[in-house]
């Protein structure tokens, strides 16, 4: 996206987490926790992956978007559909997006990435004509 600005990505943290659950010390109940309403997210507003889930890996994860941001209003934390994400980033100055992907078989989820979209920033203005007088 062009207004993608401030990205944070939390595969490292992924990573870590996943050997601790693979080596037997952390519990698949404690990872695989996803809210109904995560979920249901993930089915109306998700995006299909090619990433398998790496606790059950029996489907794809969902990656599913979610919005915050003083301007969106009623709108802040809700779930978006990637086109709904390129609309809202040209009508609104900054907004803040979590990407978490999930399994909607087992409950697998995590935080994947966060970044920053909207107008603000950008410059849009076009530059002054100068006069014969300057």
């Amino acid at each position: 996206m062009r207004t993608q600005r401030q990205v944070v990505d939390y595969a490292l943290q992924r990573k870590a987490l996943l050997a601790e659950v693979h080596s037997g010390r952390v519990g698949t109940m404690d990872v695989c926790d996803a809210n109904p309403y995560l979920l249901r997210a993930a089915k109306f507003h998700g995006e299909p992956s090619d990433v398998t889930c790496p606790v059950c890996r029996k489907e794809p994860v969902t990656k599913v978007s979610w919005v915050y941001g003083d301007e969106l209003k009623h709108a802040s934390g809700s779930a978006r559909a990637p086109e709904e994400l390129v609309r809202m980033a040209a009508s609104f100055t900054e907004f803040t997006v979590y990407a978490v992907e999930v399994c909607r078989t087992c409950g697998w989820n995590h935080l994947v990435q966060s970044y920053v979209l909207g107008t603000g920033g950008l410059d849009t203005h076009k530059p002054r004509r100068r006069t014969a007088a300057e």
